[in-house]
């Protein structure tokens, strides 16, 4: 479990422009919509990325280190941060991430349908798109 845990988070730090638009993980598929560095905010960029979350799929605990909104398309998604409750969303639903947030839940609340969303991300335009948090950290 802990060697397919770092692979996913090795496969998601990684930059989306070496994606190649489209990447499978064991949990999700994330396909990258667009990324523009900003020219008049130096070392910013702007990123947008769909994600579809399998069945019973559960993120790792993470942060951006971004400001991130999610818009829920498809299905049904719980989101959680340090120190928030848990909500849950369904199409036409937003929800907010900062930088300093500790993302703890995020996972498809279907056993049996896919969840889909898109995510709109401000970040350093070199910062990875998830940096780990040791799973102790957000509960």
């Amino acid at each position: 479990m802990r060697n397919i845990k770092t692979l996913l988070l090795a496969l998601l730090l990684t930059p989306l422009p070496a994606l190649a638009g489209k990447m499978e993980l064991p949990h999700a598929t994330v396909t990258d919509l667009m990324t523009k560095v900003l020219d008049d905010e130096p070392g910013k960029a702007i990123t947008a990325f769909t994600v579809e979350f399998k069945p019973g799929a559960v993120d790792p605990v993470h942060r951006h280190d971004a400001h991130a909104i999610v818009y829920v398309l498809e299905g049904t998604i719980v989101m959680g941060l340090k120190g928030q409750p848990e909500v849950t969303l369904k199409p036409g639903d937003t929800f907010y991430e900062g930088p300093n947030d500790i993302h703890t839940i995020g996972r498809n609340a279907s056993k049996t349908a896919p969840a889909k969303f898109i995510v709109f991300m401000l970040k350093d335009k070199d910062a990875p798109l998830l940096t780990p948090v040791d799973d102790h950290v957000g509960h």
